[in-house]
């Protein structure tokens, strides 16, 4: 997978379920995930082509929604929601696995550069 579809997968993800967890709980909060989502997907295409500077800043924002996704699962977890719990750690392994995508594509450049 490129980075760029990583990216657009991860923000679809996190709007998607953030948009479920806003019409479920009501809580403000849950827009989090949506907002970062939609700024994901704005940032796909200057990443598809090849902006790096916003590639960066689109890691930047995968990573802190993983940070910042901890705290929920915690208090999914209290409450034994498991629809929340569900929610949750769906968002952060589509995360996670974006940031392994993001990470595995620096790695490949870095190479290329030495070479």
């Amino acid at each position: 997978m490129k980075p760029y579809q990583a990216n657009f997968y991860n923000g679809i993800v996190l709007i998607v379920l953030g948009l479920f967890a806003y019409v479920s709980t009501q809580a403000p909060t849950a827009l989090i995930p949506v907002i970062a989502g939609l700024l994901l997907l704005a940032l796909t295409l200057p990443f598809k082509k090849g902006n790096r500077i916003l590639a960066h800043v689109a890691v930047v924002i995968t990573l802190l929604m993983l940070i910042a996704l901890f705290k929920p699962l915690k208090s999914q977890l209290e409450t034994g929601d498991t629809l929340g719990i569900a929610r949750v750690a769906i968002m952060m392994i589509s995360s996670f696995a974006a940031m392994i995508v993001f990470i595995k594509s620096f790695i490949d450049a870095r190479r290329e550069v030495k070479k």
